[in-house]
């Protein structure tokens, strides 16, 4: 399969942005592939089309499916295996959000929570247990608003997302008010 200037374009990009993510710029190059195809790809069309060998191919998917990003498809006929995106784009960015939770920030949570609990031994240690607890209980929130964001259908969220700054300034309408009916 020959890619054209635009899909080389975004699959190298996927390449970059698939660092951030939590994997590596092959596997990110190999999603961004299969995000943009109709048909889902068989390992050989990956590995030819990218430039890459099998076995990074066969390591690749390995991962992306660890992830739940790709599912295997077969075609009645053909004993090899296809793979294309495991659900739609929001449902990709819930469960890399979910497994960049699971690998970053709960572990982070662990330590600080087991750590917090300790009795400090000296002021220094208390004054970074106060930092510990604040970064904990940021993390918590995060954590939680999260959760709550994952159960939310796409369409609503996309709304949340539309309706960006504009909710900081219903609030400081609401703190406003809140502060002049005070007052009287």
């Amino acid at each position: 399969m020959q890619m054209t200037s635009k899909i080389e374009s975004f699959v190298m990009h996927c390449g970059e942005m698939g660092s951030r993510w939590g994997f590596n710029r092959t596997i990110g190059q190999m999603y961004g592939l299969m995000i943009i195809m109709p048909e889902p790809l068989s390992a050989t069309t990956l590995s030819e089309t990218l430039n890459i060998s099998r076995g990074n191919v066969s390591m690749g998917i390995k991962e992306l499916q660890s992830w739940r990003l790709v599912q295997v498809h077969h075609i009645p006929g053909d004993r090899k295996d296809y793979y294309g995106p495991a659900g739609s784009i929001w449902e990709m960015a819930q469960r890399v959000f979910e497994e960049r939770r699971k690998r970053e920030m709960d572990p982070t949570l662990s330590l600080l929570r087991a750590t917090i609990l300790d009795e400090p031994a000296n002021e220094q240690e208390a004054y970074a247990q106060e930092k510990m607890r604040e970064i904990h209980d940021l993390l918590e929130t995060i954590t939680h608003w999260a959760a709550e964001l994952q159960t939310m259908s796409p369409e609503k969220l996309n709304t949340l997302m539309k309706l960006g700054a504009g909710v900081g300034k219903v609030l400081d309408m609401k703190a406003k008010l809140l502060s002049d009916s005070s007052r009287k």
